[in-house]
């Protein structure tokens, strides 16, 4: 019966123990969390010395970036590893594809397998001399029904299509009549249209929305110098446009100096929060 106290004393020893360890524990733990709510524990001064910009988001930091739309022209005349280069970008891109050449159809199929998006790239009459495919190319004093037939037919010879922009075409696309036929036949066929804007006088976007059909115009010409700086230069600009209102749509060409740049910037675009879209995903 004497061993019973002796136990009891170690038990309440023991607990006790217990309760104290408990109690500095919980009193160090709060410690820790007054620091750093006062800003006095080392991870929020280290995240307090951090510029602003690397704690914001990446979300956020991509809105305050762009969406760059890059359509393509002059696919068609080539097959080659230059057209090829272009479908392997690694961002969207819209193949404007001409209409009567050699390569025409099979460039229309390849890009399309390759996810990218082909438009038609209508040849219209221009306000200077021009050479073309005259078989194809939409002139102002065309009556209604041959506009209205050449526009199925080239629709017919590149079904992966889903839109169209002009080639050339400072005279057509300045006639309210004839953008008016064109639009028409776009509209029956559920195509957008963009503005490539070869003249400020052009009625072509003001005509396709009157109308109801989706468009857009161009904001930059890439390569009307086919100087790589310049190139770069005008590829600069188009980046500025997309930052300030949020997208913008440049037009390059299928040539080598062309692919050349975008290949060195789209991957410092990307970086930067850059979206690249299909010309679609900005008409309205």
């Amino acid at each position: 019966m004497s061993t019973k106290p002796a136990v009891y004393k170690k038990i309440i020893a023991f607990l006790s123990m217990a309760i104290l360890f408990l109690l500095i524990t919980n009193y160090l733990a709060l410690h820790e969390l007054d620091k750093a709510r006062r800003g006095n524990s080392p991870l929020v001064d280290e995240i307090m010395k951090e510029p602003v910009s690397k704690i914001v988001p990446a979300s956020e930091s991509k809105k305050r970036a762009g969406t760059i739309v890059l359509v393509i022209d002059d696919f068609g005349y080539r097959d080659d590893k230059i057209s090829d280069g272009f479908l392997e970008l690694g961002v969207s891109i819209t193949c404007a594809i001409i209409p009567g050449h050699k390569q025409t159809t099979k460039f229309a199929q390849k890009a399309s397998a390759a996810g990218q998006e082909v438009i038609i790239h209508m040849p219209m009459e221009s306000s200077v001399p021009t050479s073309g495919k005259e078989d194809y190319s939409i002139k102002a004093g065309m009556t209604s029904e041959e506009i209205e037939w050449r526009v199925r037919e080239v629709i017919k010879e590149i079904p992966e299509a889903v839109g169209m922009n002009n080639h050339q075409g400072s005279k057509v696309t300045t006639n309210g009549k004839v953008m008016s036929v064109i639009g028409s036949v776009l509209k029956k066929n559920k195509k957008y249209f963009i503005d490539s804007r070869t003249t400020p006088e052009t009625v072509g976007e003001q005509t396709m929305r009157s109308l109801g059909v989706p468009t857009t115009r161009r904001h930059v010409f890439l390569d009307n110098d086919s100087d790589m700086k310049k190139i770069s230069a005008q590829l600069n600009e188009l980046v500025k446009i997309a930052r300030k209102q949020g997208s913008a749509l440049g037009i390059g060409h299928a040539r080598a100096n062309t692919l050349e740049v975008l290949k060195n910037e789209i991957p410092g675009l990307l970086a930067e929060g850059f979206q690249f879209k299909f010309a679609s995903n900005i008409v309205n």
